[in-house]
């Protein structure tokens, strides 16, 4: 079973050490020490609560598409040349970077402020761990 310290768990879900504490005295986490003491918490419970506290922005879309994986968020830079451009976009605690024509910058008319959406459509997404177990 994997475990993460308070600390970690913070962490992972971009909050801070006492926010995981309280959670944890409001019963939302429960915490068990592990062989060192430290107080711990389980892996998966720790997972349910990332997905009902996640909270993205509004997507402004309101066509239909078979994307599922769309990321409302803020354009943060934009670098152009002539024929091709860099998009860099904090979609809540991702940066998202999108390659794309300078053209489509322009008809987009993205820079840096602009309200976006990054949507990935991809037959593989790459999946990694530490390599060890908790």
């Amino acid at each position: 079973m994997t475990r993460f310290r308070i600390s970690e768990a913070a962490e992972l879900l971009g909050v801070s050490d006492d926010t995981v504490r309280r959670w944890v005295d409001a019963g939302v986490l429960v915490a068990a020490p592990d062989d060192a003491g430290r107080a711990t918490v389980d892996g998966a419970a720790l997972a349910v609560v990332a997905v009902e506290r996640a909270h993205a922005p509004a997507d402004p879309a309101s066509h239909g598409t078979s994307a599922r994986n769309r990321l409302p968020g803020l354009v943060t830079r934009v670098v152009t040349d002539t024929v091709m451009a860099q998009v860099e976009m904090q979609c809540g605690p991702f940066r998202v970077v999108s390659l794309m024509s300078s053209e489509a910058v322009r008809d987009l008319g993205l820079e840096v402020g602009s309200l976006a959406v990054a949507v990935v459509k991809a037959t593989t997404v790459v999946v990694e761990t530490s390599g060890g177990s908790r």
